[in-house]
C-alpha cells in the first residue's frame, strides 16, 4: 500500500503539532512587500524576455506575485485553503496575461518566485521547527500555484479552440452559400489561412464519431504541409484544403479520406483564392448529391469525373460542361467527327458496322475516334468515357433543341 503523506506522523516528528506562530506570520506580512519585489528583480536577472514586456504586462506579473505573496501568508493561518488562494493569485490578473506569456515562461517565473521564498523566509522563523514548517509550507504552495497557471491556460487554450470551432464552421458555411464579403476573408485570416491561397472543397458524410473527423483532418494536413478548414453541415462534411503550389495534389487529398465517414467523398475544382470557393464547393456537393449513380467511383473522386451522373441530376453546370469539353471541339473541327462519335457509341461500339454505316473504311472510323480522344480528352473504347461522351451529346441536341 502506498504511503498517505497527508497523515500526521508522515510529516516527520520535528514538525508534528508544530504550527506557525502569529508573531511570525505578522513579520512575514511585513516583509510581502519587500519579497514581491525581490521576486520580480529575481525574474528580471534571470529572464531576460521578463525585462521586454511592456509596462503592462509587467505591472500584471507584479500583481500575480503580491497576491501569491498575501496568500501565502494567509495560507499559513488557514492550511485547508491552499487551492482557493492560489487560483485567486491568477484570478485577478488581467484577461491577455495569459495570451502574452506562454505557459512555460509562466512555470519559469513560479521556479523564480518559489526559489526567492525559500531563500528569504524562512530567516524570518523564530526556531527551528518553524523554518522546516516554512521550507515544508513553501514547496506546497509553489506546487499548487503552478497547478493554477496550468488551470488557467487550460481553460485559455480551451476557450480559443471553441472559438476557432465557431469562427471556421462561419467560414464554411460562407463559402458554401457563396458569401465572398470582407467578413469572410476576416475570419479566414484570423484563423491563419491565407485569403489568396489556391484551394479545393472536399465533401463527403461525416465520421461516426463527428468530432473526431476533423482532428484527424488536421492532422493528416499538418503532416503533408496542408491547411485546412472543416466544418460538418447535417449529413455532409465540408472541407476546404490548402494547396501552396497552385497545383492539386492527389496523394494528400488521400491522405484525408480517413477524417471521412462511409461513402462517397467529391473533390471540387482547384480555384484560385477564398473569393472563388463558392464555385468548388458548388460542384462538390452537387458531385455529392450525383454519386449514387457511380456506385464503383473511386473515394475520392474528383467532381469533373461525375459529369454525366450530375447532369442527370439537373445540374446546370455539368451539362455546360460537358457540352464545352465535348460538343463545340468536335462541332469546331467539322461535323463528321461528331457524326462519327454518334454513330460509334449509338451502333454498340461495333467498328465494323460503324464503317458500313458510314460507307467509310474502318481505318477512317479509326482515325476519326483518334481525333475525338485528342479533342476531348477521352476515349471512346472506354466504357467509362464513352458514358461521359454519349452523355454530352444528348445533351448538346436537347440544348439545341430548346434554342430553336
Amino acid at each position: 500500500m502506498l504511503p498517505d503523506m497527508t497523515r500526521r506522523e508522515a510529516i516527520g516528528p520535528a514538525t508534528q503539532g508544530t504550527a506557525v506562530s502569529a508573531a511570525t506570520r505578522r513579520r512575514l506580512g511585513l516583509a510581502a512587500g519587500e519579497l514581491a519585489s525581490a521576486c520580480l528583480v529575481a525574474m528580471e536577472e534571470r529572464q531576460p524576455w521578463f525585462a521586454r514586456l511592456p509596462a503592462d504586462q509587467r505591472a500584471g506579473v507584479a500583481l500575480v506575485t503580491q497576491t501569491g505573496v498575501a496568500n501565502f501568508v494567509a495560507w499559513l493561518g488557514e492550511r485547508g485553503e491552499t487551492i482557493r488562494l492560489t487560483a485567486e493569485a491568477f484570478r485577478i490578473a488581467p484577461h491577455d496575461l495569459a495570451e502574452r506569456l506562454s505557459l512555460r515562461q509562466t512555470v519559469d517565473l513560479v521556479r523564480i518566485a518559489t526559489e526567492v521564498f525559500e531563500r528569504h523566509l524562512p530567516p524570518l522563523a523564530a526556531d527551528e521547527a518553524e523554518r522546516r514548517l516554512l521550507v515544508e509550507s513553501i514547496l506546497r504552495f509553489g506546487r499548487e500555484i503552478a497547478f493554477a497557471a496550468a488551470t488557467v491556460y487550460a481553460g485559455a487554450a480551451e476557450t480559443r479552440g471553441a472559438w476557432d470551432a465557431r469562427h471556421e464552421a462561419l467560414v464554411v458555411d460562407a463559402v458554401v452559400r457563396g458569401e465572398t464579403d470582407d467578413a469572410l476573408v476576416s475570419r479566414a485570416s484570423a484563423l491563419g489561412w491565407d485569403p489568396d491561397a489556391a484551394l479545393q472543397v472536399v465533401v463527403g458524410s461525416p465520421a461516426a464519431d463527428a468530432p473526431r473527423g476533423p482532428t484527424v483532418l488536421r492532422r493528416e494536413a499538418d503532416k503533408a504541409g496542408r491547411s485546412v478548414l472543416a466544418g460538418i453541415q447535417g449529413s455532409r462534411l465540408v472541407v476546404l484544403v490548402a494547396e501552396p503550389s497552385g497545383e492539386a495534389t492527389e496523394d494528400v487529398l488521400g491522405q484525408l479520406v480517413d477524417g471521412f465517414g462511409p461513402g462517397p467523398i467529391v473533390v471540387g475544382p482547384l480555384v484560385t483564392g477564398l473569393a472563388a470557393a463558392h464555385g468548388s464547393a458548388r460542384e462538390a456537393i452537387a458531385g455529392l448529391r450525383a454519386a449514387p449513380g457511380w456506385p464503383a467511383a473511386p473515394r475520392p473522386v474528383a467532381a469533373k469525373d461525375l459529369l454525366p451522373e450530375r447532369a442527370l441530376s439537373g445540374d446546370a453546370t455539368a451539362r455546360r460542361r460537358l457540352v464545352e469539353s465535348v460538343v463545340e471541339p468536335l462541332e469546331s473541327a467539322g461535323g463528321e467527327l461528331l457524326h462519327t462519335l454518334a454513330a460509334y457509341l449509338e451502333g454498340g461500339s461495333a467498328l465494323e458496322s460503324c464503317a458500313r454505316q458510314l460507307f467509310v473504311h474502318p481505318n477512317t472510323v479509326r482515325y476519326r475516334l483518334r481525333r475525338v480522344s485528342e479533342l476531348t480528352g477521352r476515349t471512346p473504347t472506354d466504357p467509362r468515357d464513352a458514358l461521359v461522351l454519349r452523355t454530352a451529346l444528348v445533351v448538346g441536341r436537347l440544348d439545341a433543341d430548346e434554342a430553336i
